[in-house]
């Protein structure tokens, strides 16, 4: 077993070499895809919360339903969540400061989901509209959006594209943020 061609762990000489990244169209259209959706979904949220519109509960509405919920401050809360929604959700739409921008949508769902937990995964069980199937699915592709960036079709050509740190650190701040406002903003 002295034989180095047969080690379990081979070095780096014997390692084969790996196949350089290339860019890839596919790639970036299906991050466009997937920007559009998870961006357009939060967009149309914010709308719904600031302006009430399609069918939204407005300011008012959602500061109640906060309330219901047992979160402190519930009209600025209200306020940040709706307007965050906005404008998180245009930026990804646009590929602009995409890590970040999708990290404090994590944050939002990560509420949500911790909310509704007790409801049920799936929406065409009983629970209905108290599942977190959705939640979970747009959180995850924002959380997706973290690591990939908003790839070539987009307006922003920031470092944090190429560089797997960012990504980390936005994912790190984005679940802490949303963190701490579930466990120290409720009663």
């Amino acid at each position: 077993m002295s034989d180095q061609s047969t080690s379990l762990f081979p070095t780096a000489e014997q390692k084969p070499a790996r196949r350089q990244l290339e860019w890839n169209a596919s790639t970036d259209v299906g991050l466009l895809l997937l920007r559009f959706a998870i961006g357009g979904v939060f967009f149309a949220h914010g709308v719904q919360k600031v302006f009430g519109l399609w069918g939204g509960p407005g300011i008012g509405g959602f500061a109640r339903n906060l309330d219901g919920f047992g979160y402190t401050s519930a009209a600025t809360l209200s306020w940040v969540v709706g307007i965050a929604e906005l404008v998180f959700g245009a930026f990804l739409v646009l590929g602009v400061l995409t890590p970040f921008a999708a990290a404090g949508l994590v944050g939002i769902k990560i509420n949500a989901v911790l909310l509704k937990a007790a409801g049920g995964f799936f929406i065409a069980s009983p629970a209905g509209a108290n599942a977190v199937e959705l939640d979970v699915v747009i959180g995850l592709g924002a959380a997706a959006l973290v690591f990939t960036g908003p790839g070539r079709i987009a307006l922003d050509r920031g470092p944090w594209h190429t560089r797997p740190a960012w990504g980390a650190l936005c994912i790190v701040v984005g679940v802490a943020a949303g963190l701490l406002v579930y466990f120290l903003l409720r009663r």
